[in-house]
């Protein structure tokens, strides 16, 4: 059997998402874990997907998402998704996700619909880089401190440290995608892979030490996120880094270099 044959693409893991009355179930296999626990994007992808398993696809584009990572989780989880308030234009929805009848996660999403507007700004200019062919492979390069579930993304590196160099610049730029070609909706397969990535933190470490992503919070960008030959590009900075814990920025943006994701997380370091 090869490594591929043993792993489980996320679209198998989603389809075997069953529902009961208000709350869904999944087992999540070692594959997809971080040791012994569900990493923060599968986390949040699963909090999304029991949204569209209970409420179905018409709700409107994904605006933005709001997690707190409260204790380990899996690998069987329950998600219960409750909606909040719900009008003409948008929707708040919670999910909580419990782990042995225990709180794992909280996530609260906002969903809204376009509306005309005279303004149209962006200030978020992709990283200029090689493309994703021209660059080295990123987790086969960070060898032991890739966690287990990376096996399910390809990563070039593009620019920025490596995990675990001792480095003065604590930031990566990597281009992502899904070794899974079939995942849908795509917004769902964005949330497992926006997360993918070290805390940019760990570039400044010595040596392993563990850390803890706390809070995650990320919007989206475009109503119905695309890209070329699956590839995104990840940026991750820490930009404060004191006490124990640490703030990073995230930026995702398409092949084409129109931005799709930002977000921020607090993570805790262990170091």
């Amino acid at each position: 059997m090869t490594d591929a044959d043993a792993r489980t693409p996320l679209s198998q893991l989603l389809a075997g998402m069953t529902c009961d009355d208000d709350v869904c179930r999944v087992h999540v296999p070692d594959d997809w874990l971080q040791g012994r626990a569900i990493y923060g994007g599968l986390t949040a992808a699963l909090c999304l997907q029991s949204i569209y398993e209970q409420h179905g696809r018409d709700l409107p584009p994904l605006r933005s998402a709001l997690l707190s990572f409260i204790g380990p989780a899996g690998p069987d989880v329950a998600l219960r998704p409750v909606v909040v308030r719900q009008g003409k234009s948008t929707a708040f929805i919670t999910v909580d996700m419990l782990s042995d009848d225990k709180i794992a996660a909280r996530a609260t999403f906002c969903f809204g619909k376009a509306r005309d507007s005279k303004v149209d700004q962006a200030d978020l200019a992709a990283p200029k880089v090689a493309d994703p062919d021209a660059c080295e492979s990123f987790f086969e390069r960070a060898g032991g401190t890739a966690p287990n579930f990376t096996q399910h993304f390809e990563g070039r590196f593009a620019g920025g440290s490596m995990p675990v160099s001792g480095s003065d610049n604590p930031e990566y730029v990597i281009w992502l995608r899904h070794r899974d070609a079939e995942i849908d909706p795509v917004v769902v397969g964005l949330a497992a892979l926006a997360d993918a990535l070290p805390p940019a933190a760990m570039a400044s470490f010595s040596e392993l030490a563990p850390i803890s992503t706390m809070t995650w919070m990320f919007d989206v960008l475009d109503d119905d996120p695309r890209t070329e030959n699956g590839w995104w590009l990840s940026q991750s900075v820490a930009e404060h880094s004191a006490d124990g814990y640490s703030s990073q920025a995230m930026r995702v943006w398409n092949h084409a270099g129109q931005p799709i994701v930002v977000g921020r997380q607090n993570v805790a370091i262990f170091h």
